[in-house]
């Protein structure tokens, strides 16, 4: 892989429908050869598909929030599925450090928000949470 499939990568990254047209007059290159550039990273497995890439539901909830999460290690499973059962959390992290989970959580309301966490407070195996209510997205890829 060199300077010019990292390129490629790059624009593809950002938006996936760009025309190899376009691709060719950014990098200076042929629609031909920016074709054969992707049918090569393809086949060597350095892009591996292309997908959709829906907007968040959580700000389409109203109000999100993002809760960090402490769980007794010996109930961790029963926790996770009681998480999953939960229509509000929208996303849940395993993750590093002194928390143990990061879920998103989505509602239509402030009341319903409180509701939610007070209902993952009270989860099997939960121990403790952090919880920080989204005001804006500054950057999303």
């Amino acid at each position: 892989m060199d300077d010019l499939d990292r390129r490629l990568i790059d624009l593809l990254t950002v938006n996936a429908r760009t025309s190899t047209a376009a691709l060719g007059r950014a990098l200076g290159l042929s629609r031909s050869t920016v074709q054969d550039r992707i049918a090569r990273l393809e086949r060597l497995g350095v892009i591996a598909g292309y997908t959709v890439r829906l907007g968040d539901p959580a700000p389409r909830r109203g109000v999100s929030a993002l809760v960090m999460i402490s769980v007794n290690a010996k109930l961790a499973d029963r926790a996770v599925h009681a998480l999953r059962r939960m229509p509000e959390v929208i996303r849940l992290h395993s993750i590093s450090g002194q928390y143990d989970l990061c879920a998103t959580v989505g509602t239509e309301t402030h009341d319903a928000m409180d509701a939610a966490l007070d209902a993952i407070g009270r989860l099997p195996g939960v121990e403790r949470t952090m919880s920080s209510i989204v005001l804006s997205t500054k950057m999303e890829r």
